[in-house]
């Protein structure tokens, strides 16, 4: 494993706006610069070790789709720093440095907009938490589900069930009540036709692709009056990606996301409390795999 192509942390001489769990934000005065690192987490924890480029693919496959879906919904992006350089563009000319390499292609820089406190999730097939509450109660995050469906199945139409968004520990399901309580009725209302949009058109663009998207999660804020998407979009980080060639309902699937780290963390006896275990370095090598395929697979695109 090359430890050159890992970057777990930044510390640039720049007003630090928030460091999330794989993220690092920079204020730029009218601008936000995201630096986004080869940090792992699971079960909420942040795990001692990173996976070679991770932050390249998640954040090169987000301005992806965020060009892609445009149309359907602005988004925050100024622009990607495929060019250390062309950060003179956006940062005063006294608070300039020598930009570390690193922040080619994984770095972008983007509007500042007022964060709605909820992750958007859309789940477009039974799996995961959503399939241990339908075996039980027959809903998906109290959302009634018709009968007699199949683990991995896919459901009659898109469930909106979306959470409260934690900087820290786990994220909580909200009802639909508990959403309009939250950002007023029209914002919900737009929240979740914008969701389920979004996820119709990924699941159909990622069909061509030999993908199914069985679910994924949007955050959304508010700049100059109006609904935009933020953070990361469609990401093996944020959505659930199967392969079309294997898929097979009635069964768990393969996922090109961090469920073979998850599983991995799960028979290793850890307690899922900090500090996370370091992980074996084939477990690294197949994640670093599996992100770099999800890429190369939706994008069309070789990643180097």
């Amino acid at each position: 494993m090359n430890n050159d192509n890992i970057v777990l942390t930044t510390d640039l001489p720049l007003p630090l706006f928030i460091r999330g769990k794989v993220r690092d934000t920079y204020d730029l005065g009218e601008h936000l610069l995201i630096v986004t690192t080869d940090r792992i987490s699971a079960f909420d924890v942040i795990l001692p070790c990173g996976i070679p480029d991770k932050g390249r693919i998640l954040n090169q496959m987000s301005v992806f789709w965020m060009e892609k879906t445009s149309r359907i919904i602005p988004n925050h992006l100024i622009a990607s720093v495929d060019e250390v350089g062309m950060l003179d563009e956006y940062i005063p000319a006294d608070k300039r440095f020598e930009y570390p390499k690193y922040l080619k292609g994984r770095s972008v820089i983007v509007k500042k907009a007022e964060r709605i406190e909820a992750e958007c999730v859309v789940r477009g097939y039974l799996a995961g938490s959503g399939w241990s509450e339908y075996q039980e109660k027959g809903s998906i995050c109290g959302v009634k589900i018709i009968p007699g469906l199949l683990e991995s199945q896919q459901l009659p139409q898109p469930v909106f069930t979306p959470t409260t968004k934690a900087d820290e520990g786990h994220d909580m399901p909200m009802d639909f009540e508990m959403l309009e309580r939250a950002v007023g009725n029209k914002t919900a209302s737009s929240l979740q036709q914008k969701s389920i949009e979004l996820y119709n058109h990924a699941l159909k663009y990622a069909s061509g692709r030999g993908f199914i998207i069985a679910d994924t999660k949007f955050e959304f804020g508010i700049h100059d009056g109006r609904l935009i998407i933020i953070d990361e979009m469609l990401t093996p980080d944020s959505s659930r990606f199967w392969d079309k060639l294997t898929y097979k309902a009635g069964q768990p699937q393969d996922s090109f996301d961090k469920q073979p780290i998850r599983d991995w963390l799960s028979r290793s006896g850890w307690n899922k409390t900090p500090p996370g275990p370091v992980l074996p370095e084939e477990v690294i090598t197949n994640a670093a795999n599996r992100y770099r395929q999800a890429y190369e697979r939706i994008t069309g695109r070789t990643f180097s």
